[in-house]
């Protein structure tokens, strides 16, 4: 009767072995898998070209919006920074390149020579362009498309959905006021793609 008990308990665990084993392969195909997606560019990789042009645009949304009725000038420059990370990889070399930079060089023209001809509105854009073509390779390409930069974006997400909150006087107020409904919207969607690439990451 012992034995048998005993041989019961040793298949039990040796079943319980193979299973575990099993899934630990699963598991491992799984990053596998998701990592060679990734780096092929479909699949979880166009998710990530979708969420990121998806939070770009957030960005310009609210950077707009700053025009209108959000009047906060520390909340617009953070937008900066984060478009610059967010960036859909066409346009930044698009926008790094020859075009860029005669961009930035008619803006800093007019800054200089024609000030009067140069408005307020155009601040921001003319900071992103010159940001676009003077940044150095470690940050255009290292901290860009790595994991800092992606840790910089949710971070400055965080701080814009706070700071909006606050100012709306309340999490419910930022949802029922008339003008907080589009800023809040707005903000919610800059953390689409540091949360989908620390998924992805983490995965």
């Amino acid at each position: 009767m012992g034995k048998i008990g005993y041989q019961t308990m040793k298949t039990d665990r040796l079943t319980d072995d193979l299973i575990e084993s099993d899934l630990n392969e699963l598991r491992i195909a799984a990053k596998k898998l998701a990592s060679h997606a990734f780096k092929l560019g479909g699949g979880l990789g166009l998710g990530t070209t979708l969420f990121r042009f998806l939070a770009f645009l957030a960005a310009i949304y609210l950077l707009i919006l700053d025009r209108t009725n959000w009047r906060t000038n520390m909340l617009t420059a953070l937008l900066v920074p984060y478009i610059f990370l967010s960036l859909p990889s066409v346009l930044f070399s698009f926008f790094r390149g020859e075009v860029g930079k005669w961009i930035a060089f008619i803006a800093v023209v007019l800054r200089l020579f024609f000030p009067r001809h140069f408005p307020d509105w155009l601040e921001m854009p003319g900071s992103l362009i010159l940001l676009l073509v003077v940044s150095p390779s470690f940050f255009a390409y290292t901290i860009r498309d790595g994991l800092v930069g992606v840790i910089i974006c949710l971070a400055i997400g965080c701080y814009l959905l706070q700071e909006h909150i606050r100012a709306s006087g309340g999490f419910r107020n930022s949802f029922t006021r008339s003008h907080g409904i589009s800023n809040t919207v707005g903000i919610i969607l800059l953390f689409v793609y540091p949360v989908w690439c620390l998924v992805l990451y983490f995965l």
